[in-house]
């Protein structure tokens, strides 16, 4: 059983700040034995898509640098590029849009660092033994760091059901074409119910949709499986074949989160963030609003056991009425199950678990 552990987010003095509470995380949870002198550490987070406005705030991310620091270690911010066309499909413009959503070394204290090259094209293999997945491609930066902390905002998923420490691993540390291979799904259109408005075609970053005959058309071969065209639609004309599609996309998930790290065990700490805790991906360029209330931090060496407390938690809400949750609002109900009725985030858990990601039982500590 691992630990995971928990600090509210109740203060009523400089002691119970948000920044005291990620110090005290820090520490308690024993990231002091994953960072070590002289390490080159990656601090892997996600900066968030232009447009999103509920990605990690950089004065977190601050406070693990300094920790970092102060155990002689070299900190660096990292993420991958987007598998599809945005503000963060390649290094450049993944650097400009860190320094404008504030993760600028001035602010954080260490520089930012995109983990696989100019274009995306710096990885190697990582043998897993998988079900999918015989070897993994995971961004050359992330397995040249000698230590990482991984910072994830927890969040909504239309295909993952959520994103916590075990997305950030699998889709943050692969490279675009990793991630590919991670969707391998690909939508499909009810011809019955288009309208042929366009909308899928205005916000498709690949130009995979295209009109005919008065109805979308998808081109399969230009088509990443991002799932932006099912989002835009106002008809719900196009879907995933969720009966065929969720539990192997999750599988494969899992596979690349394991090969993210098992080449360096006990060498990755995890915080996941319980705020602004919204129905989708920070990919996305907006923010919805939050589906229930802001609960807290939480730290521990398990990614599985980090994220299975995390959905308890989130589960344990009253959820908020007037926003994409529509069902499950009640105390100990599925959450994310109640934004997208066919997701299914805690086979996340259980598969990560069954192939020796992390623990799924825990215990949590508050702190």
């Amino acid at each position: 059983m691992a630990d995971v552990y928990f600090a509210n987010l109740r203060a009523r003095g400089p002691g119970e700040s948000k920044i005291e509470k990620i110090r005290r995380l820090f520490d308690a949870a024993g990231f002091d034995r994953v960072v070590r002198h002289d390490d080159l550490t990656a601090i892997k987070l996600h900066v968030g898509e232009r447009g999103c406005d509920t990605y990690l705030h950089p004065l977190f991310a601050r406070q693990v640098v300094n920790k970092v620091k102060e155990r002689g270690a070299q900190p660096f911010i990292t993420d991958t590029a987007t598998l599809y066309a945005g503000s963060r499909a390649d290094a450049v413009r993944h650097t400009v849009t860190a320094i404008e959503h504030g993760f600028d070394y001035s602010v954080i204290s260490a520089p930012v660092i995109i983990a696989d090259g100019l274009r995306g094209g710096y990885w190697r293999e990582v043998a897993v033994n998988g079900n999918h997945f015989k070897f993994v491609r995971i961004a050359g930066n992330i397995l040249d760091a000698d230590s990482m902390i991984v910072l994830s905002h927890v969040k909504g998923h239309d295909l993952a059901g959520f994103g916590g420490a075990i997305k950030n691993l699998a889709m943050g540390c692969a490279p675009p074409s990793g991630k590919a291979v991670q969707h391998a799904a690909r939508p499909c259109v009810d011809i019955e119910r288009c309208i042929g408005c366009g909308s899928c075609t205005k916000v498709c970053p690949q130009s995979a949709m295209g009109l005919s005959e008065g109805v979308a058309h998808l081109n399969r071969e230009r088509c990443v499986g991002c799932g932006d065209c099912m989002r835009a639609c106002p008809e719900g004309a196009i879907e995933f074949d969720w009966t065929t599609e969720v539990r192997p996309f999750i599988e494969r998930l899992c596979e690349y989160a394991l090969g993210a790290v098992c080449s360096r065990p006990g060498r990755t700490g995890y915080i996941n963030f319980l705020l602004n805790i919204t129905p989708d991906c920070d990919c996305v360029p907006w923010s919805d609003a939050a589906i229930v209330p802001d609960i807290g931090i939480l730290a521990s060496t398990d990614p599985v056991a980090i994220d299975h407390a995390s959905l308890d938690l989130i589960d344990s809400q009253h959820g908020f009425s007037h926003t994409l949750l529509e069902r499950n609002l009640a105390p100990g109900e599925d959450k994310f199950k109640g934004v997208r009725d066919y997701t299914e985030g805690r086979y996340q858990i259980a598969y990560a678990a069954r192939i020796g990601l992390g623990d799924e039982a825990y215990h949590l500590v508050e702190v």
